[in-house]
């Protein structure tokens, strides 16, 4: 029986959280993942030491300039299945009217202008065929906006969204699956202790997304069902 051929992927973002685990499943499906972080200790490593060669660590400081860039050099000799890029902070629930400009600036450099940077500068080693997608969050959605609260993240995820739009559009010529992702409201960090999903629960649903969805053209905006978010 011929064997199944060897996938590969790239996680940007990946020390804790939504991504850790992300990692975890895309190598427990037998993937070949390499994983970034900040900093290199902790249960990332932890995962990579007994993941047998399956899983390798790269560190990465997205919203440096040119550290995706460098990134891209030193992973020149491997292609990749999936480019999946996670990042976002919360800096708590104030009305935009009393954000402080620093603030403002840090959450829209750091869920906005740094994924699609970070996708700028490594699509490059997507395969034809191959995905890009963002973690994204129904936070962003516009028309779903209907309760108050957490208005500057909200604008950070629609930002990233709308840009995301752009660069589907510049780049709609280049075969590769194209995916924003809501993942749910997930206990984590940022999610808080109250939230409602386990990320043990709804990553393992939202890596059947991303193994469905390959190889179909253009941009879609999904839930880890699946189903289509509404912008």
């Amino acid at each position: 029986m011929p064997t199944a051929p060897q996938r590969h992927a790239l996680v940007v973002g990946a020390s804790r959280g939504l991504g850790l685990v992300l990692v975890r499943e895309l190598v427990r499906r037998d993937w070949r993942v390499v994983a970034t972080t900040r900093r290199q200790d902790g249960e990332l490593q932890e995962s990579a030491a007994v993941s047998q060669g399956r899983l390798t660590v790269e560190s990465l400081e997205m919203t440096s300039r040119d550290g995706p860039a460098a990134l891209r050099e030193r992973l020149s000799d491997r292609p990749l299945d999936l480019l999946f890029v996670n990042a976002a902070i919360d800096r708590g629930d104030l009305p935009i009217g009393e954000v402080p400009t620093e603030m403002f600036t840090e959450v829209m450099i750091t869920n906005a202008l740094s994924p699609l940077r970070t996708l700028e500068a490594l699509r490059g080693l997507v395969v034809p065929g191959g995905t890009v997608a963002v973690m994204s969050s129904e936070q962003g959605s516009i028309s779903r906006n209907t309760e108050g609260g957490y208005e500057l993240y909200k604008a950070g995820k629609a930002a990233l969204n709308q840009l995301m739009r752009s660069y589907a559009t510049r780049h709609g010529d280049d075969g590769h699956t194209k995916l924003l992702i809501d993942p749910g409201h997930n206990r984590t960090r940022l999610g808080g202790p109250d939230a409602p999903l386990l990320p043990e629960e709804s990553i393992p649903l939202v890596v059947d997304v991303l193994e469905a969805q390959a190889g179909a053209p253009g941009l879609r905006f999904l839930d880890r069902h699946g189903e289509t978010v509404p912008w």
